[in-house]
């Protein structure tokens, strides 16, 4: 991936100040009906979120759900967020879903969410997102998308999913804490037309608009698989180590549960999603290959997402390594390799 200025922009405004991100080339779903949430429990993999609250007058509270949807054979078709901003029948679940996951989600969801209990609608026009991330997000949220009556200092501790709407959660901004990048960040939902007002006003006060590569580089930093990029339909969700965010281990059945549950009690997996500090060598191509170290050519690993890191100060890596493997070749440089990530 290459750096460009508008890249350094962008990482460098999220990093020490206010930069935003244009989420709309994800997808955004409605779930509604007489029983989404019964339909659901058996199609996603997590805890399924609880009915906002209103936390103080006029200001309304949840916490959105990360999970998987996954193939009888525990592969994946998407992974995506799920909010239930309101009441299930009327105004039903929010998803967020990835734009690689979005045409196996529909016909997923076409198969095992009957209409007559759960009505799936895409709202990706009608419903923008953008993503604020920095050290000044928390105030310039609190001032320009709750009017000053979110506390900011609550924006600031707020837990991966938690979420807060000045208003009706189905009518306004909703913004969803996220920690898909490292920087304080929160992803707002909202009617296109507030979600343009946001824009404007935060650009107004110096927010910087910057690229999917400034995003890239913030999200392998912080060691977070992107499906399409390092999850795919072969991925078994253990491979990429999302199973304590996405597996609800206490839920009943949903779709590939035996294989999770089998992979728990009695496997393992084969390969793990593993971060590789690279240093000063180069940026390496999605699909590199990695080799054992004794020589033989032996294909071990393979590199999936790869930045050039101020934070780390070298080249950074995603890389699928097998079981085992503590070392790999790229090229002639031998790596050491580094943490489960997910």
């Amino acid at each position: 991936m290459a750096t460009t200025t508008e890249t350094i922009a962008g990482y460098d405004a999220a990093t020490g100040g206010l930069a935003l991100f244009d989420r709309s080339h994800r997808t955004r779903l409605t779930v509604s009906g007489r029983a989404p949430t019964r339909m659901l429990t058996g199609v996603l993999t997590g805890t399924m979120p609880a009915p906002p609250a209103e936390v103080e007058p006029g200001v309304f509270g949840g916490r959105a759900t990360y999970h998987a949807v996954l193939t009888p054979k525990g592969r994946m078709i998407s992974d995506l967020w799920v909010a239930l901003l309101g009441d299930e029948e009327s105004v039903g679940f929010l998803l967020d879903v990835p734009a690689a996951g979005r045409d196996g989600l529909l016909e997923h969801f076409g198969r095992f969410l009957p209409p007559r209990f759960a009505r799936v609608e895409d709202v990706s026009e009608a419903r923008g997102a953008i993503s604020v991330v920095g050290p000044a997000a928390a105030e310039a949220l609190s001032k320009h998308a709750f009017g000053l009556r979110v506390d900011p200092q609550w924006l600031g501790g707020a837990g991966e999913g938690e979420w807060r709407a000045a208003g009706e959660p189905e009518e306004g901004l909703v913004a969803i804490r996220t920690a898909d990048v490292w920087p304080p960040a929160w992803t707002v939902h909202g009617p296109v037309r507030d979600v343009t007002a946001l824009r404007t006003a935060l650009v107004g006060e110096g927010a910087v608009l910057a690229d999917r590569d400034a995003w890239t580089t913030l999200r392998v930093e912080a060691g977070r698989p992107a499906f399409g990029v390092d999850m795919n339909e072969r991925t078994l969700p253990p491979e990429a180590g999302i199973v304590g965010r996405a597996i609800d281990q206490t839920k009943g059945c949903y779709t590939g549960q035996e294989v999770i549950v089998r992979i728990r009690d009695r496997g393992h997996v084969n390969r793990n999603l593993r971060l590789l500090e690279l240093g000063d060598a180069p940026v390496p191509a999605s699909g590199a290959e990695l080799l054992a170290t004794d020589g033989g050519g032996k294909v071990v690993g393979e590199i999936t997402s790869a930045v050039r890191s101020p934070r780390h100060g070298g080249a950074l890596a995603l890389a699928y390594v097998r079981r085992g493997v503590e070392s790999v070749l790229l090229g002639d440089r031998e790596v050491e390799v580094g943490r489960a990530v997910g």
